[in-house]
């Protein structure tokens, strides 16, 4: 997946559309949420939460999330915070401002950061997956 999720960024979706494309791409979610993911990258458009971050959410939520009111959230929360933690582990904080903090918004190393990014949120998914997590 994390391949798929760098190619994508690289090829212009933004972070939070190449996350979730590589995930539909799969077949782990369906292809409807990458519009949903779209307004989510350059922090939210404000500078906020990392888009690649809330890409991954995005992911988790359509993976594990109830689908009505008799089902539980507790599977969708606990994989969202620990993919969260993950994250956390690797870069200290998920918001877009200070994880880009000094790289011009444009600029190929800003791109090259930013795929780094969008490679670990791909990889924190690929792992909560292989933890045999049911959809």
């Amino acid at each position: 997946m994390k391949n798929k999720a760098v190619e994508n960024f690289k090829n212009g979706y933004s972070c939070s559309e190449s996350i979730v494309k590589a995930a539909a791409d799969l077949g782990l979610v369906n292809h409807n949420l990458i519009p949903v993911a779209t307004p989510f990258s350059g922090g939210i458009s404000s500078g906020c939460l990392c888009g690649a971050v809330a890409g991954m959410q995005l992911v988790i939520g359509a993976m594990l999330g109830r689908q009505d009111n008799s089902t539980s959230p507790n599977e969708a929360k606990s994989n969202a915070k620990l993919a969260m933690d993950k994250f956390k582990e690797l870069h200290k904080v998920t918001c877009c401002r200070a994880l880009t903090a000094g790289l011009d918004m444009t600029s190929p190393q800003r791109k090259e950061h930013c795929c780094k990014l969008v490679n670990d949120c791909a990889e924190i998914i690929e792992e909560i997956c292989s933890s045999n997590i049911k959809k």
